[in-house]
């Protein structure tokens, strides 16, 4: 059992959580708790922690307690996996996970794809909620902008609910030459912007659809919104302009 917080392993978890640089570098992401790491691929499952405590929990679940077993895994006390979680209250379960890799080749070629597009979001709660809807509005995949939150980020992690495992992103350089490629494959792109004429029902979105949402207090640059097809919007009472990124996103998906 590792019972020292100066333990090579802890220390670099603890590094991991806290730096995206260094997750990035690495390859890898991390994810907690028993559903999350029931779900995680065991392909791309590098290294598994876990608490005595969490795995009296686990021998009541068996699907769980079997993958332990077939993966193999470190057990940690509980103090010292406090250190390397990102939870005040954690499981006691962490998977090390090695990192997806898609390309916009592979998003664009998906058959009527459903794409949602997104400008320098901020909010890691957000981004997650975005990715976890979208699962369950059939989304072929997430492009986003560099200026967009890092997906891997623990709280994003969090959000989706295990849905980060099945949903393909990408980030891009530019978006403005990513919608134009969009267009050249007969993608029919579409921004939710408050200069909107139409409200979102006008439209039939039968054949490939990409939805652009834009920075949670800036909305879409010019740039970007300037090369959509269509600007739409979604109808509201009171005084209310705009809503949630994540609210938005989930309307239209």
């Amino acid at each position: 059992m590792i019972t020292s917080y100066s333990n090579p392993k802890v220390k670099q978890i603890a590094q991991w959580q806290s730096s995206a640089g260094r997750r990035r570098r690495a390859g890898i992401y991390l994810v907690e708790g028993f559903k999350m790491c029931e779900e995680a691929p065991e392909e791309a499952i590098q290294e598994i922690y876990v608490t005595p405590e969490a795995l009296q929990r686990i021998a009541k679940q068996p699907k769980l307690r079997e993958k332990l077993d077939r993966m193999g895994y470190e057990t940690v006390d509980s103090e010292v996996f406090q250190k390397m979680s990102d939870t005040q209250t954690p499981q006691g379960v962490l998977c090390v996970m090695k990192r997806m890799v898609s390309s916009i080749e592979q998003l664009l070629a998906a058959p009527n794809p459903l794409l949602m597009v997104l400008e320098d979001l901020q909010d890691p709660g957000n981004l997650g909620t975005i990715v976890r809807t979208g699962e369950g509005a059939g989304i072929t995949g997430i492009i986003m902008s560099q200026g967009t939150v890092d997906i891997y980020n623990p709280k994003t992690i969090r959000a989706t609910m295990g849905s980060i495992y099945r949903v393909p992103f990408v980030y891009v350089e530019a978006l403005p030459v990513t919608v134009r490629q969009m267009q050249e494959k007969g993608i029919a792109v579409y921004a939710a912007h408050l200069a909107g004429v139409s409200y979102y029902d006008s439209f039939s979105f039968q054949k490939g659809t990409a939805f652009l949402i834009g920075n949670e207090a800036k909305g879409l640059s010019s740039e970007l919104s300037d090369c959509a097809d269509s600007l739409l919007k979604i109808p509201m009472e009171g005084q209310v302009e705009s809503l949630n990124a994540a609210v938005s996103a989930a309307l239209l998906l």
